[in-house]
């Protein structure tokens, strides 16, 4: 066998992925990472309890965003097919932003759907189809747990000096939410389109 093919099978053999590889968690949900960014760890550690909690009831209401957004039906369908994606993409985007400040404070975000569904406090709706008006107020429902559980966070945040935190829950997550409900509020008000 010539030389050179001997070295081909030595790189072949190394560069083969190393699959089915198994190990232990090197962090565990809930504790925290020293991070030397001038924060106690109690401090760091209690904002990632509570923006855990605010992410997974984000991940939750992006999941409603892309239900209802894909079972709208009637006159409105197209103007809220659209605007149920948008708010889902937004909601996507706040999801990084939650998660992202989890793992900056030394934790672990949530992620996994099962573990969402065991820690969010959003109800779960029917697995079918429910009328607009029903969608449209379990948006609303879950905006309004969810703009509370930010409003606590900011104050946590402020008492405890999270400025980072702090800036992320008010100029993000606060204001993108608020607007939100507002665009879906109006279209639960009963104003016919002319009058006679």
């Amino acid at each position: 066998m010539p030389p050179h093919s001997s070295l081909l099978n030595i790189y072949a053999d190394n560069s083969q992925p190393v699959l089915h590889q198994h190990g232990q968690e090197i962090q565990l949900f809930g504790t925290i990472r020293n991070i030397p960014i001038a924060l106690a760890s109690s401090v760091r550690l209690e904002g990632c309890e509570q923006i855990n909690q605010v992410l997974a009831d984000s991940i939750i209401l992006y999941s409603l965003y892309k239900k209802h957004h894909w079972l709208m039906r009637g006159n409105t369908f197209y103007q809220l097919h659209l605007l149920l994606d948008k708010h889902a993409n937004e909601q996507l985007t706040l999801i990084d932003m939650l998660g992202e400040r989890v793992q900056t404070l030394g934790g672990v975000a949530i992620a996994d759907p099962r573990h969402v569904a065991e820690v969010t406090r959003i109800e779960r709706p029917p697995n079918g189809v429910e009328e607009i008006p029903v969608m449209l107020s379990r948006l609303l429902e879950a905006h309004e747990l969810i703009l509370r559980e930010v409003r606590e966070g900011i104050a946590q945040a402020v008492a405890n000096r999270d400025d980072g935190t702090n800036d992320l829950l008010v100029s993000n997550v606060l204001r993108t939410h608020e607007l939100q409900v507002w665009f879906i509020a109006e279209h639960l008000v009963d104003t016919p389109l002319v009058r006679s």
